[in-house]
C-alpha cells in the first residue's frame, strides 16, 4: 500500500492510500482517526481495522494523518483545521478516483465527531460509519438534518464515551425523515473495542451494514 503526501490547506498531509488492482470505478471511502492530542493516528488499530475492512468489500480506500500526526505538517486545531484536513483528503481520492459512484467516510471516536461534520458539508457522501462517537464531549447538533444514512456503533462498557450520550444522540437522529439511522450496541465492548472478538464483531457488523447498503443501491 502506497504511502502518499497529498496538499492539504495548512501544509503537507500523510496517508496511505490503498486502490483496488482489478476493480474499475471503485467506491471510495475514507477512514478518520481518534484525537491527535491523546495518541491518536492512522495507524490506530481501529483505523487501520476500518481501513482493510472497507478495502475487503471493494472500496478504494485513503487514511491520513491529521495535521500536526506523524509526518502531516501544522498544528492541531480543535477540530476546525481537522475538518479542513478532512475535506481535503476527500478531494485527493475523488482527483483519483472521478467515476465513483459511491463514497463513504468512516471515524472513530474524535475522527467520528469530524466524519459526521464532513457529512454535512458534502453531499456526494452516501453513507458513514461512526465508531464510539464521543457524543459526551462534542456538539453533534448540526446534524439538523443529518443529510445521509449510516451506522453508530460503540460498545456498553465504554468508559471514554457513556453510552447513554450515544444512545441520546441516536434518539435525536431517529427523529429525522429521509434517513435511516442504524445503531448497534456491542455487549461488554470498551470505546476502544480492545478484545479481539469485539474487534472482529465490530467489523463484521460494519462488513455487513456496507455490503447490504451497497447492494440495496445496485437493485
Amino acid at each position: 500500500m502506497p504511502e502518499i503526501i497529498f496538499p492539504g490547506p495548512d501544509g503537507r498531509l500523510e496517508g496511505r492510500y490503498h486502490p483496488q488492482k482489478n476493480i474499475k470505478d471503485a467506491p471510495i471511502a475514507i477512514i478518520l482517526h481518534p484525537h491527535p492530542q491523546f495518541g491518536g493516528t492512522m495507524n490506530n488499530k481501529v483505523v487501520y481495522n476500518l481501513h482493510y475492512a472497507f478495502y475487503n468489500m471493494g472500496f478504494n480506500v485513503l487514511r491520513f494523518n491529521f495535521r500536526g500526526v506523524g509526518r502531516s505538517q501544522g498544528e492541531y486545531d480543535q477540530g476546525v483545521g481537522e475538518l479542513l484536513d478532512a475535506a481535503s483528503a476527500l478531494d485527493y481520492l475523488q482527483s483519483m478516483n472521478p467515476n465513483a459512484k459511491h463514497c463513504w467516510v468512516a471515524g472513530f471516536s474524535f475522527g467520528a465527531w469530524i466524519g459526521m461534520q464532513l457529512l454535512m458539508r458534502r453531499p456526494e457522501i452516501s453513507g458513514f460509519i461512526s465508531a464510539s462517537p464521543p457524543a459526551n464531549m462534542y456538539d453533534f447538533s448540526f446534524l439538523a438534518p443529518c443529510p445521509s444514512s449510516g451506522l453508530i456503533i460503540n460498545g456498553s462498557a465504554d468508559r471514554v464515551a457513556p453510552p447513554a450520550d450515544t444512545e441520546d444522540l441516536v434518539a435525536k437522529l431517529h427523529e429525522q425523515k429521509g434517513i435511516t439511522i442504524t445503531h448497534t450496541v456491542l455487549e461488554g465492548a470498551d470505546h476502544f473495542f480492545k478484545r479481539e472478538e469485539q474487534m472482529d464483531l465490530m467489523l463484521q457488523t460494519v462488513d455487513e451494514y456496507v455490503r447490504r447498503r451497497l447492494t440495496e443501491t445496485t437493485r
